[in-house]
């Protein structure tokens, strides 16, 4: 049963990294397009109704977060960063329902959300805290 859970765990982990790796480079880059109003993948943010320099804080906290549950030890660390990725997460619902954006817009970060949770619950015993 330990086996699975530890597959469970890296599934989850490394899908959440690659997924938090991809997005956060991607907004801490905010090269513009060419006669475009907002930079590439910034024009979710622009439409709902934030300025494009979150994104510098935004990519900064998914990459530091990455570092923080990919890293051995710092149990307290991974703590923070787990629940700093639920608030982003549940946040940027958030946003979209209540800029009255479709459900399916949604799904990207329910997808990050779930494994969030996953990666947190499956966790190993030596990266929980006391």
């Amino acid at each position: 049963m330990a086996n699975k859970y530890k597959i469970i765990y890296w599934f989850s982990t490394l899908g959440l990294a690659s997924g938090l790796v991809g997005s956060g480079v991607q907004q801490l880059l905010r090269t513009e397009g060419e006669g475009a109003l907002a930079p590439p993948y910034a024009w979710g943010i622009v439409e709902l109704g934030y300025p494009t320099y979150i994104l510098t804080v935004l990519g900064l906290w998914k990459l530091l977060g990455v570092a923080a549950i990919l890293l051995p030890k710092y149990p307290l660390l991974k703590e923070w960063a787990y629940a700093g990725l639920f608030f982003l997460f549940t946040g940027g619902m958030f946003s979209h329902i209540a800029s009255g954006d479709a459900w399916y817009q949604l799904l990207p970060a329910l997808f990050l959300l779930a494994l969030t949770i996953a990666s947190w619950y499956f966790r190993p015993v030596d990266r929980r805290l006391a």
